[in-house]
């Protein structure tokens, strides 16, 4: 997990344009700003393959606890240190507690809403975008808890409100950027969020780190799961 390709191990380069470019796992042919430093390209289907696993383990899950359910999503083999599954976990581990912590959803046609959304949010999106998808994940665990639409007015509200703190609280940490740090951030103002604004309290566990070692841009003292 450390070394940022998945298929040869290099460090990850970032360009100032779009190129084309050709997975090199399924041969799917696009274009991206991101290669590795020997030219390898991973597409975001490829990286975040195996993701269909976080539905069944949300699904077995009674904890109301969104960090001990990131955790264990992290755990699984079809996540890395960084990558567009992040935007998937974090609302599907809020999601998740929510559920467990007294709302009325239907649990499973919501992670299934989760996983068609997040997965649309590409990787590199906090940096090109300027919208993390763990935040924006947050966002979209309101939306879909709340049942909004483009065409209603509270939930609607609510939704943007929330996709706003996440990046604010994100942001305030500065750069670069680490997947694991920013859903813990976005799940943290996302069960404030809730709390406020719902009505329905999760219960998360204090956040430690345990992946700085695996990540090259670690941001150590500033970080503050340190």
């Amino acid at each position: 997990m450390k070394d940022e390709c998945l298929i040869c191990g290099a460090l990850l380069t970032y360009l100032d344009k779009d190129v084309p470019v050709k997975c090199a796992i399924c041969g799917r042919e696009e274009s991206s700003k991101t290669l590795c430093e020997k030219g390898h390209y991973v597409c975001d289907a490829c990286h975040t393959a195996g993701a269909d696993a976080i539905i069944g383990l949300c699904l077995g899950e009674t904890s109301t606890d969104p960090i001990a359910i990131v955790r264990k999503l992290m755990d699984m083999d079809s996540c890395h240190m960084h990558g567009p599954e992040h935007h998937i976990m974090v609302g599907s581990a809020l999601l998740t507690a929510y559920k467990n912590a007294g709302s009325d959803i239907d649990l499973e046609k919501s992670l299934l809403e989760m996983q068609s959304r997040g997965s649309k949010v590409p990787g590199g999106a906090c940096g090109f975008w300027g919208a993390c998808g763990a935040g924006v994940s947050a966002g979209m665990f309101i939306s879909i808890a709340t049942g909004s639409t483009p065409l209603k007015n509270r939930e609607w509200a609510l939704s943007n409100a929330m996709t706003s703190a996440a990046l604010a609280a994100i942001a305030a940490h500065g750069g670069p950027r680490c997947c694991k740090r920013n859903s813990y951030t976005a799940i943290l103002a996302a069960v404030a969020f809730a709390k406020e604004h719902l009505g329905v309290e999760m219960q998360p566990s204090a956040v430690k780190c345990t992946h700085s070692h695996l990540n090259n841009q670690c941001i150590e003292a500033r970080c503050p799961f340190r």
